[in-house]
């Protein structure tokens, strides 16, 4: 079997049996990967506590026919501790997490990896706020899946902007004319929210005034609906976070 080494964020975990675990990893250069890490629900484990959920690693690994077998594991950043001990922090990450899940694939792709790296370890600096980080990395990694809302031009017409309704199934921002049924309202500063997010122009999202933070919860439902639209199953963590 041949072996393999690569840089890898820790997605998810379940156990397997008495002593093992399943550790579905986000991989720099294979995309997802599922992979067996035996003996680590021991107390004598040499890298189970590398192996948990926000963990960067780089992992060595043994390619099976169904699942990869995990040999080794060295530490690149243990994000996990950072993240946990604030409960709106936690719930963001846990969406990244499983959005990126979702949305990887077992082949290679650079992108959705250094974009989740990226908004766990903004998470875990506290560099903006929790929902927005989640926001815009919701965002761009439907952006980078080929789901990039227009926030422009009419989705459906191509007519210029600005335009103040926004549908999920026409794909961004909508003339009025061609609005669906259930288009949702979107004032200016909500529209500089999503602008800034999706382009991580975070001067654009942040600020303390009443009309920014009312538009980062606006932002944050209009985002909520669009994924839960385009992966076409639901986000769980989404219903946590607090907006």
């Amino acid at each position: 079997m041949p072996l393999y080494r690569d840089d890898a964020v820790v997605l998810r975990t379940h156990d397997l049996g008495e002593a093992d675990r399943i550790i579905t990893m986000l991989t720099r250069r294979r995309g997802r990967v599922a992979a067996v890490a035996k003996g680590v629900r021991r107390t004598l484990s040499r890298f189970g506590a590398r192996l948990e959920p926000f963990s960067v690693v780089q992992i060595q690994c043994f390619e099976g026919r169904t699942l990869d077998t995990v040999t080794q594991a060295e530490s690149v950043a243990m994000l996990g501790a950072a993240i946990a001990d604030d409960y709106t922090r936690y719930t963001a990450g846990t969406v990244i997490l499983e959005a990126a899940e979702r949305l990887s694939a077992e082949t290679p792709n650079p992108g959705l990896y250094q974009l989740t790296l990226g908004a766990l370890r903004s998470l875990a600096r506290r560099e903006h706020p929790p929902l927005a980080v989640a926001d815009a990395y919701l965002l761009r990694a439907l952006a980078q899946a080929g789901w990039a809302p227009s926030l422009g031009a009419c989705a459906r017409s191509g007519e210029p902007g600005p335009h103040h309704l926004f549908s999920a199934s026409a794909g961004g921002m909508v003339a009025e004319a061609y609005a669906p049924a259930g288009s949702m309202p979107v004032d200016h500063r909500t529209l500089e929210v999503l602008a800034g997010l999706l382009s991580a122009t975070w001067n654009l999202v942040e600020g303390d005034d009443e009309a920014s933070i009312a538009a980062r919860d606006n932002a944050h439902e209009i985002v909520s609906g669009y994924t839960q639209y385009h992966l076409e199953r639901r986000v769980r963590s989404l219903r946590h976070l607090e907006r």
